[in-house]
């Protein structure tokens, strides 16, 4: 895993990032191995599917057109479907034959057939958000939606993929936009995070709950409240916030050195040719702050000042309380520059020494362990308060109050990412737990599978050449007792291949390959997904 393992001089991972077409009907896959019997059910997978529009290129990762994939398991059979979602983004874009909607990182340039006049009111007709829901898809009560990291979610028919209506959760909850990264309970309650205006014209973030499915079976979203409201370290400029951490009491929230400077932001659609990305900007003095809530009774913790230096943060791993600590794993991004700066298609496309270069320039991965102490006392002051044996990670109380974190590493290796992780999340989710599964990033391009004991720092890997693997997603089996007790679902493009879009199903203990089911499509990169019994 330390070493550079497959290299990618052929460069046929640029066939992940071109746009494909949808799918008319369930095609049939070609099953080499054995699925496991009780296996039956369909991986729902979130990514872009469109990467032009006329003859207007989409510039960034995040910017393709939202397409849902499906693979479906029934009776050792397997199908492969996808479908376009029809979101305000996609079907304007189809209509006018240009990109119509500011994306991420590609301005919406006004329509060049209308007068001055019109474009000028145009402007002044607000900002128009995207829709574009390309990153993730997640169930909410028995429904499930497409989601990005707007105010506006699309709602999907799971098996048929049509897309149902489009919700406005500004409506229900005060909130700028939601994570594509909501937290489960067993019974059904979601909770989430996003920016919003707070007191006195500062920012804010707030913690929302969305309750279960209702006994007169109404819609949940409706039933939405703020929990919490965390404040932000800058009144002007909020965080960029990706996902957060949750334990059975506590909820996590990670202030990183990304700032989104709300004055370019609101401006930024006045003039011509801006986009999400002009308005993310570092903060080199700040390093990253920690706040913790609590659930019940749900409140900021405001005594309690973490600090640490600078990382990029998008993926929590998991989070868990020990005796009196909080324990958070996630996948860190060393120092204060923008991850997101390298990820332009331009950059993902390029020849493999390119890209390399460009990833020896950009911030380095690494998994790290911090440990937040919940007992704070006056008279500590100097020492390490973290007592808990298994680890090295420490915390330090300041004259101050604030509390200096230095994290754990338990993983790292030169340009090597174990990022999109996942967990046994049904059994270990807030829990103290073992393993963790990822997608080992080469130089940004995916290529492996890693499985990680983060107790042990012990790592299995899966690799193939000239194969691109995506997020991992554990199931586990029925009436299992061990943790890692299941198998992993991921699709695997091989551009080269007679059949090169395939579902692979690893046994999650060691990774080793029970089945793939095989279809002569090519699928294009997916974020990230669900997988529904």
């Amino acid at each position: 895993m330390y070493s550079e393992g497959i290299l990618h001089p052929a460069a046929s991972y640029k066939k992940i990032f071109e746009s494909v077409e949808e799918l008319n009907e369930p095609i049939p896959a070609v099953i080499t191995g054995v699925i496991p019997s009780w296996l039956g059910g369909s991986l729902l997978r979130m990514g872009p599917g469109l990467f032009e529009v006329g003859d207007e290129h989409f510039q960034h990762l995040f910017d393709g057109q939202a397409l849902i994939h499906k693979f479906d398991l029934k009776n050792g059979q397997v199908t492969y479907y996808r479908k376009f979602i029809r979101t305000d983004a996609y079907v304007r874009a189809m209509t006018e034959n240009r990109v119509v909607i500011t994306e991420f990182g590609t301005a919406a340039y006004p329509d060049p057939c209308k007068n001055i006049f019109s474009r000028f009111f145009t402007y002044f007709r607000g900002i128009e958000v995207t829709d574009n829901c390309l990153v993730n898809v997640y169930p909410i009560g028995e429904d499930f939606y497409a989601v990005t990291e707007t105010n506006y979610i699309t709602k999907v028919d799971p098996d048929s993929l049509e897309t149902l209506k489009k919700v406005d959760l500004c409506k229900y909850l005060s909130v700028n936009g939601v994570t594509a990264h909501p937290h489960t309970e067993r019974d059904g309650t979601l909770y989430n995070i996003g920016n919003c205006f707070g007191k006195n014209m500062s920012l804010a973030y707030n913690i929302v709950k969305i309750p279960p499915v209702p006994k007169d079976k109404s819609d949940p979203i409706e039933k939405s409240q703020v929990l919490v409201q965390l404040p932000s370290s800058e009144r002007l400029k909020p965080s960029y916030v990706h996902s957060f951490g949750m334990t059975d009491n506590y909820f996590v929230f990670v202030e990183q050195p990304v700032k989104i400077n709300l004055l370019k932001f609101l401006s930024a659609w006045s003039f011509r040719g801006a986009t999400y990305m002009d308005c993310f900007e570092p903060n080199a003095s700040m390093g990253t702050w920690f706040h913790l809530a609590s659930k019940e009774p749900a409140g900021y913790l405001s005594s309690h000042k973490f600090r640490t230096s600078a990382f990029n943060l998008f993926h929590h791993i998991n989070a868990y309380e020990d005796e009196g600590f909080i324990v958070v794993d996630l996948c860190a991004w060393k120092g204060h520059e923008f991850v997101y700066n390298y990820l332009y298609l331009a950059n993902v496309k390029e020849e493999w020494e390119e890209v390399k270069k460009a990833a020896a320039r950009a911030p380095q991965p690494e998994v790290r362990r911090y440990v937040l102490p919940l007992d704070i006392h006056r008279e500590d002051r100097g020492k390490n308060l973290v007592s808990l044996s298994y680890t090295t990670a420490t915390a330090v109380l300041h004259s101050d109050g604030t509390i200096w974190l230095e994290p754990e590493v338990l993983f790292s290796g030169p340009r090597q990412a174990f990022e999109f992780p996942q967990i046994n999340y049904s059994k270990c989710c807030g829990k103290k737990y073992s393993f963790a599964y990822g997608l080992g990033l080469n130089h940004f391009i995916p290529d492996r599978i890693v499985k990680l004991n983060v107790q042990t720092k012990e790592t299995w890997v899966w690799q193939e050449e000239d194969s691109y693997p995506s997020e991992p997603l554990f199931v586990p089996s029925p009436g299992a007792t061990e943790e890692d007790d299941g198998v992993l679902l991921s699709i695997v493009v091989k551009p080269g291949a007679q059949r090169p879009g395939s579902l692979l199903v690893l046994d999650a203990r060691n990774l080793t390959e029970l089945a793939r089911a095989e279809v002569n499509t090519i699928i294009p990169i997916t974020l990230h997904g669900t997988y529904k019994p």
